[in-house]
């Protein structure tokens, strides 16, 4: 914990007050939202009644924005959500999750300063793989290998609850495996969800 605590003074660059979503959108690097100017922003985030606007490279919606979130449809297919998350001494961070989804849906999670320095994602959420949605218990039980081993990957997919700083984690591979093989491999699943607290230093 010590160590997370140093880390975090040593590389997020934040003000002493508290930012608003607002603040860190419109200083979002291009990089983030390829295409997206200051304009496209200011509108965005200024106009209540208009959740849909068109701009270089297709439409973006608004599908939900509060003082420290907000959820944008990218395409037919992608959605980003940013969060503001609180630190100790009254700074914070920011959270970004891209997602998209085809038979499935797979989320990327990655971590900022408020002047959009990327952050170490290890000190801030834990590893989380397919074994952490699976039943450790059952390790040595025949077929458990041969079971986990079914799908070529394990999409995971990312939710932040109600605007709320609990973070939801999807096992998304239902889609990609047979009738048969789903069979093999339910009864090695603990649970397709994992909910993460943050604890204003790190998900836990």
């Amino acid at each position: 914990m010590k160590k997370i605590f140093i880390t975090l003074l040593i590389f997020v660059s934040v003000s002493a007050f508290s930012q608003k979503i607002d603040d860190v959108f419109k200083t979002m690097p291009n990089s983030i939202l390829p295409g997206l100017s200051e304009g496209n922003r200011t509108m965005f985030l200024v106009d209540t009644g208009k959740t849909v606007i068109p701009y270089p490279l297709g439409e973006i919606e608004k599908l939900a924005y509060s003082s420290d979130f907000l959820k944008i449809k990218t395409s037919e297919i992608g959605t980003t959500q940013i969060k503001l998350l609180p630190l100790i001494n009254d700074t914070q961070i920011i959270c970004v999750i891209k997602t998209v989804c085809g038979n499935a849906c797979d989320s990327n999670i990655k971590f900022y300063s408020t002047d959009w320095k990327e952050l170490d994602a290890d000190t801030l959420l834990p590893h989380i793989s397919a074994e952490s949605f699976l039943d450790e218990s059952k390790k040595d039980t025949d077929n458990y290998k041969f079971a986990v081993s079914l799908p070529d990957i394990y999409p995971i997919s990312a939710e932040f609850e109600n605007d709320s700083n609990r973070l939801t984690l999807k096992l998304d591979f239902k889609k990609y495996l047979s009738n048969e093989q789903l069979a093999e491999i339910k009864p090695f699943i603990k649970s397709d969800t994992i909910t993460l607290n943050w604890n204003n230093t790190s998900f836990r």
